[in-house]
């Protein structure tokens, strides 16, 4: 695969939730419907027109590579990515805001496949190479979104992505529904706890985060069918991520995963003790009307 940049490791992740996603989506019992995720599969495949990036692979819950059967941790990453993608997809569309950003969004096709309301913009940030894929691979299907739609290319780990997004459109006094996806496993805790701190600058009263709750010390991550996943996680946060996000304001809720599993008839056959964590940024949230947020008679 080829493009004007090389995908990084980490980058090239975003191939494997494509083909989870891709094969969750031909299934005949599918809990959600991407009909973009395959031709990402194909736009990356070898001798593809198109072309991705040089190498393949994907972000946390990679379909394994073609010679290897997949082991257990392989098997778990991919229900829970199934599952994550209709748990995140049912809480931005019930959240109310008509700000949403995709942190670290990969090939997240959110914007052309979810019905959403009138008025929503929505932001993809990632990196440059990720989005030019992106684009290439949704312009060849002639895609068009079902929402405003903003995608930013800019290094979430960097000094002035909030800046940019700023300079987008985005309007921080307005509430917002965040989505870390597959992320910050891939951060250092302190690299974490930076991007986290810059989202909550941004947040009005009423925005939201959702993302996973983190994976404790104990995690055993000795599949050889996904290590070359595993040997890119940093941890994050790990399992405190919730509180962290607590000691700074969020009110938090947990969702474990099994019993996600059970809400959406996907029981698990081993629970494995993670899932999702959502917070809101407590306050009133702001009165809006057609032209944004309003103020009080004679307010400058």
């Amino acid at each position: 695969m080829t493009t004007s940049r090389p995908l990084s490791a980490v980058s090239r992740t975003a191939l494997a939730v494509a083909g989870v996603r891709a094969h969750e989506s031909a299934s005949g019992n599918a809990l959600f419907s991407d009909p973009y995720a395959a031709d990402f599969l194909a736009a990356a495949a070898p001798g593809s027109d198109t072309g991705a990036a040089s190498g393949s692979g994907s972000r946390s819950g990679e379909p394994l590579r073609a010679a290897q059967e997949p082991g257990p941790l392989a098997r778990a990453l991919r229900a829970q990515t199934v599952l994550r993608t209709r748990f995140y997809d049912d809480e931005l569309l019930r959240s109310g805001c008509r700000q949403v950003v995709l942190l670290g969004a990969g090939l997240d096709t959110r914007a052309y496949r979810l019905a959403w309301p009138p008025g929503v913009h929505l932001y993809e940030l990632d990196l440059p190479p990720v989005l030019e894929f992106k684009e290439r691979v949704l312009a060849a299907r002639s895609a068009a979104p079902r929402c405003g739609r903003t995608a930013l290319p800019v290094d979430l780990l960097g000094p002035d992505w909030a800046g940019r997004l700023a300079g987008a459109g985005f309007a921080a006094d307005r509430p917002t529904a965040w989505l870390a996806e597959g992320l910050l496993v891939y951060f250092t805790a302190e690299e974490a706890a930076g991007l986290l701190s810059a989202v909550g600058e941004l947040s009005a009263p009423g925005s939201r985060l959702a993302l996973e709750r983190g994976r404790s010390g104990r995690t055993v991550l000795d599949d050889p069918s996904v290590a070359h996943i595993t040997s890119l996680w940093k941890g994050g946060l790990g399992a405190g991520t919730a509180d962290w996000l607590a000691a700074r304001g969020w009110l938090t809720e947990y969702h474990p995963l099994d019993k996600l599993g059970e809400r959406y008839g996907r029981p698990l056959a081993n629970p494995s003790g993670t899932g999702f964590v959502t917070a809101v940024r407590p306050g009133e949230p702001p009165r809006t009307g057609p032209s944004g947020p309003s103020r009080p008679s004679g307010s400058r």
